[in-house]
Formats: C-alpha cells, structure tokens, sequence
C-alpha cells in the first residue's frame, strides 16, 4: 500500500506543480521582481493569487479533491478562453492547439486526483 499511496502523492504533487509555478512567476512579475515579464491588473493578481495557493492545496493534500474539481473548471474556461486554436492557421493554429491539449491533458489529471480523493485505495470487500 505504500508504493501506490508514494505515487498518487507524486503525480498529486506533479499536477499542481504547473499552477504553483505559473502563479508565482506572474505575481513576481506584478511585483516587478521579475522585470521582463507584463505586470498584470490587481485583480488578474488576485486570480494568480489563487492559482498559485490552490496548487499548493492540492500538494499538500488539503481538501485536494475538491480544489483538483475547482482547478478543473478553470482550466476548461482556461483552455478554450485561452487557446482558440480554431481562430488561426498553420503553425500559430498548431501552438494553440498543443497549448489547449496541455490543459485538456492537465484536466484529467486533475479529474483524477478528484476521483482518488473520493475513493483513496479502499480495499475492496470481499
């Protein structure tokens, strides 16, 4: 029961990792930290203030289904919002296209850590 409990909270960690990452370096951006990157409005702040704890919610485990069900809907709204792959051609059509398929791929994991939440390596009845 360790090696499976060892590799949901790697792949748990691995999943929110990208919301963790991209949070922060865009509230150091909007902190100036970061000077070559677009400093955002303070509410688009708010929104990476989000992104960012929620990933280290689910991390850490801390009501992780729930928030992975959460950061599904907004990657969603994210992806097609986003990455409208439908609006361009040739190469920039294919940048967005892999950009929405890395969200969508990044959905079912999240969809994922939900469902094992749900049912965390029950043993089954005999």
């Amino acid at each position: 029961m360790i090696i499976p409990r060892l590799t949901y909270v790697v792949a748990r960690v691995l999943i929110a990792s990208v919301f963790v990452g991209l949070g922060v370096e865009r509230l150091l951006a909007g902190a100036h930290i970061l000077s070559d990157r677009a400093v955002a409005s303070p509410l688009w702040n708010l929104l990476f203030t989000f992104e960012a704890v929620a990933g280290l919610l689910i991390m850490l485990g801390w009501q992780a289904g729930r928030i992975a069900l959460i950061m599904a809907v907004f990657l969603a709204v994210d992806a097609f919002r986003s990455h409208p792959f439908w609006n361009y051609g040739g190469n920039m059509q294919h940048e967005q296209l892999l950009q929405f398929l890395k969200n969508v791929s990044a959905i079912g994991g999240l969809l994922l850590v939900s469902w094992i939440e749900g049912h965390e390596f029950r043993e089954p009845n005999p």
